[in-house]
């Protein structure tokens, strides 16, 4: 596994994980499976936070074609060759436990459902409406780009419809999202799924469990091996 180092170490006893994704990116909802299998195999505390990031930010909310013209027309994939990529990534999800159906898929901008993701993290449940939303994507057939469904999903999940609404149309948390572009930017990532471990180490693309498991026993080492404050002082 390729890790690079970054920034400074964090100042929480957990593990801290961020997380660069887009609920339309089929490696990230793989990603996120591999990853939590390491964390339960790991069996430390870690601390795990999502920042948006868009595959295709010039999408219009509602395309007409299906996943492989998507692909085709925002990526530059021939026809065929999406065809292939997607049969592989439907192969893949499956052995993370996934179910993918690119055939009722509805590519779209994210944009809205990145800012739902950050109401719902004002709420203290990102990671749930992160799952629902991939979830919906991929598994379901679910349309993510519009508002009204986007409601519907939070209202499913117990969040008040009339606050939701609100907080969408009138894009209340949209200088949330804008910050993560931002901070992509500055961390120079240009593909997803991107992780920062613990503040110091990037790792990049859908890694097996393994590695996933590699890097949080590696930081876990490094910070029973580094001097306490205590010890410093004497």
């Amino acid at each position: 596994m390729d890790t690079d180092s970054l920034t400074n170490a964090p100042t929480t006893s957990a593990i801290k994980v961020d997380i660069w994704s887009d609920v339309q990116c089929g490696w990230c909802y793989i990603a996120k499976r591999r990853l939590e299998a390491a964390v339960e195999r790991f069996g430390g505390e870690v601390e795990i936070e999502y920042h948006s990031f868009e595959l295709a930010p010039e999408a219009p909310a509602e395309f007409d074609g299906a996943t492989k013209e998507f692909l085709n027309h925002y990526r530059g994939l021939p026809l065929a060759e999406g065809e292939k990529m997607l049969a592989r990534v439907t192969e893949i999800a499956a052995g993370a436990g996934l179910d993918y159906h690119f055939d009722r898929t509805h590519p779209t901008n994210t944009i809205l459902a990145h800012e739902l993701i950050h109401f719902a993290k004002s709420k203290g449940r990102q990671g749930e409406m992160n799952e629902r939303l991939s979830d919906a994507y991929f598994q379901r057939g679910e349309h993510i780009g519009r508002i009204p469904n986007l409601v519907e999903i939070a209202v499913e999940l117990g969040f008040d419809r009339d606050e939701v609404e609100v907080a969408l149309t009138e894009h209340r948390h949209l200088d949330e999202v804008k910050a993560d572009f931002a901070r992509a930017t500055e961390l120079g990532i240009q593909s997803i799924p991107f992780f920062v471990v613990d503040g110091r180490y990037g790792v990049s693309g859908a890694q097996d469990t393994g590695a996933f498991l590699q890097v949080l026993q590696q930081v876990d080492a490094e910070r029973a091996a580094a001097p306490t404050t205590e010890a410093v002082s004497r």
